[in-house]
């Protein structure tokens, strides 16, 4: 029979899974960044910096001692940290870099076959030609590469260099090797990975079966759609062929959701049922969270859990928005609470807080709005501005 879960609980343990359980202001040094990245799984990537961009805000939301130094560090110099695709764009630990090996090979045919398709046999000597400019001056910027420095044919005047850069990037013949602006630089991966990692080769089962166990402890119980999906190296078949082959390794459990009825069936390592739940309960102050934060990014799941509907509108027409250009999930305690509009103004010196939304059912108290503002006060002071302004109308969606 499977062990039920509390609804409480389920949120408890998916909460300290993804590290939002610790104390956000317990002193974290370089090391324990690292750490927390790996506990995590990854950090999602996100160019737009509306108050900070996505990684910095997801692991601010876990730890307000976070330094951006130790970040770059990680990724830049000590090589702890490379950047590529999971369900996007993400910082990966480099200890994980023989798995993603597999991705490398599978997005290489992937990709060779769709272009070849759509651009005919001889792409691959411009491909090559890029390569060889890595190689040779390396690192390089995209916009290094210009259109009329190459003589390669039509091919090349009408797609840009990027895309070979991005192609070598997918397929792991060259690594992101550090950003200026926000704008990437490659080199080839053997300058860049350490040969530690680099030159590990796991074979195919090997490959699944950590996938899908890394995936599993980071989430502390999921079906097989979603052991697939959290680091997306994966496909649904091989996840479901893994939990059939590792049945006994296995064990179900019945989540309660937020809507009555009957609980949802996971799975759990076998080995911690019994233990899932002995988690601390996360800090009891709001957090503000990056709108790509992991325990967002399977939004079907946040749903369940915590009854909590949420969507980027970024590419949503501005009069079709329900809230927002780019707004900020609110955490409080166990509870997604809210949402928050706002935008930090560099130039004044100001966090702007245009609007807030609560959630049905959530007070807009006293000692709510203060704890909320003494986070903002904690994030505007991270972001670098001197202090937080509300503007006129910010409250008008409160009751």
């Amino acid at each position: 029979m499977a062990k039920v879960i509390s609804n409480m609980d389920a949120r408890r343990i998916f909460l300290a899974r993804q590290g939002l359980s610790g104390p956000p202001g317990q002193a974290m040094d370089k090391a324990g960044l690292l750490a927390l990245i790996e506990k995590i799984g990854f950090v999602q990537v996100d160019s737009i910096r509306t108050v900070e961009r996505a990684h910095d805000l997801i692991l601010f939301s876990r730890n307000q001692t976070f330094r951006r130094q130790h970040l770059a560090a990680l990724l830049e110099k000590d090589r702890g940290l490379f950047e590529h695709w999971t369900h996007d764009a993400s910082l990966i630990p480099t200890r994980f870099y023989p798995y993603w090996k597999h991705r490398f090979a599978r997005e290489q045919e992937r990709l060779v076959a769709r272009w070849r398709k759509w651009q005919g046999e001889g792409f691959e000597a411009v491909f090559e030609e890029t390569y060889a400019a890595v190689r040779d001056n390396g690192p390089l910027f995209s916009r290094e590469l210009k259109e009329d420095d190459h003589v390669s044919g039509g091919w090349w005047n009408w797609h840009p260099a990027k895309t070979a850069l991005e192609y070598h990037w997918r397929t792991g013949r060259v690594a992101i090797c550090h950003r200026v602006n926000f704008q990437k630089a490659y080199d080839l991966a053997e300058r860049v990975i350490p040969d530690a990692h680099r030159l590990v080769d796991v074979d195919h089962d090997a490959f699944v079966d950590w996938a899908c166990r890394a995936a599993l402890q980071r989430l502390g119980f999921a079906t097989s759609g979603e052991i697939a999906a959290f680091f997306d190296i994966i496909t649904p078949q091989e996840a479901k062929a893994w939990v059939e082959e590792n049945r006994d390794q296995l064990a179900e459990v019945a989540l309660e959701t937020v809507e009555a009825g009957k609980p949802r069936l996971a799975l759990a390592l076998a080995g911690e049922v019994d233990s899932l739940a002995d988690v601390p309960d996360p800090p009891a102050r709001v957090r503000v969270l990056s709108p790509f934060d992991p325990l967002l990014r399977d939004r079907a799941r946040a749903e369940r859990l915590f009854g909590f509907s949420y969507r980027i509108e970024v590419f949503v027409p501005e009069p079709k928005r329900q809230y927002g250009y780019y707004v900020f999930p609110l955490l409080e305690g166990a509870r997604l609470i809210g949402r928050i509009d706002m935008k930090a103004d560099r130039k004044r010196g100001t966090l702007d807080v245009r609007k807030l939304w609560l959630e049905p059912g959530v007070r807009a108290a006293a000692g709510r709005l203060e704890r909320l503002d003494a986070e903002l006060q904690r994030l505007a002071r991270f972001t670098g501005v001197e202090r937080v302004e509300y503007l006129t109308g910010w409250r008008e969606n409160l009751s």
